[in-house]
């Protein structure tokens, strides 16, 4: 029978991978991923030599009852990236699922974030234009906390639109290069985060995690 592995990979420090990720990388027929390229560099740090394929591939290897392992660039697949699609097309057409659990930017956040959160709504990545504003407005407006990724494209200008919409002693967090060599945290008001981050230049590069915390 068909079996699609969900397999968490590390999203900066090669250390985070678990010992059943990488037997179960070793075991699979294939290993589907985003970039082959990116996958390919995790597999030969830990000299692993099972084939990989795009995404695209994966229907047809379930369909010829393959074992697939499905990663992601970084982090858990399914979450804020393209595998979601996928597995709900595998769990569709019967396929056994399983999840191998890891590393994941949003939990990590979390767990050091020292914000109210114990109830949240994730939004992943914000759109890039079209509905930025009323999801800023929404939220302000909620009691829940708020998690969402952002790029060092946009970091400055989301910020601004915190410091315009979150009002109030309400902090936000925001989590940069977590695991990596430069990981840093910085919480406060909106305003006091933005101030440090326009004082910082240097701190605008890598990938960020924002924490808008709740009420």
């Amino acid at each position: 029978m068909s079996r699609l592995s969900v397999v968490a990979t590390p999203i900066g420090n090669l250390e985070d991978i678990t010992a059943r990720a990488l037997r179960v990388l070793k075991e699979a027929d294939v290993i589907a991923c985003e970039d082959t390229r990116e996958t390919r560099k995790l597999l030969a740090h830990f000299d692993i030599h099972t084939s990989v394929s795009s995404l695209a591939h994966v229907p047809k290897l379930l369909e010829q009852g393959k074992h697939v392992a499905l990663v992601s660039d970084a982090g858990t697949p399914g979450v804020s990236d393209p595998g979601q699609e996928l597995i709900s097309d595998a769990r569709d057409a019967g396929v056994e699922i399983e999840t191998i659990p890891g590393a994941s930017a949003l939990t990590a956040a979390l767990s050091v974030a020292g914000l109210r959160a114990h109830a949240f709504t994730f939004y992943g990545f914000l759109p890039l234009k079209k509905g930025r504003e009323t999801l800023f407005k929404e939220i302000a407006a909620s009691k829940k906390a708020s998690v969402f990724y952002e790029s060092p494209h946009r970091i400055m200008k989301t910020l601004a639109s915190l410091v315009e919409h979150v009002l109030g002693e309400r902090r936000i967090g925001v989590f940069r290069e977590l695991t990596k060599l430069y990981e840093e945290h910085k919480v406060g008001s909106a305003a006091e985060v933005l101030a440090y981050f326009e004082a910082h230049a240097d701190k605008q590069r890598g990938e960020f995690v924002v924490i808008v915390e709740g009420r």
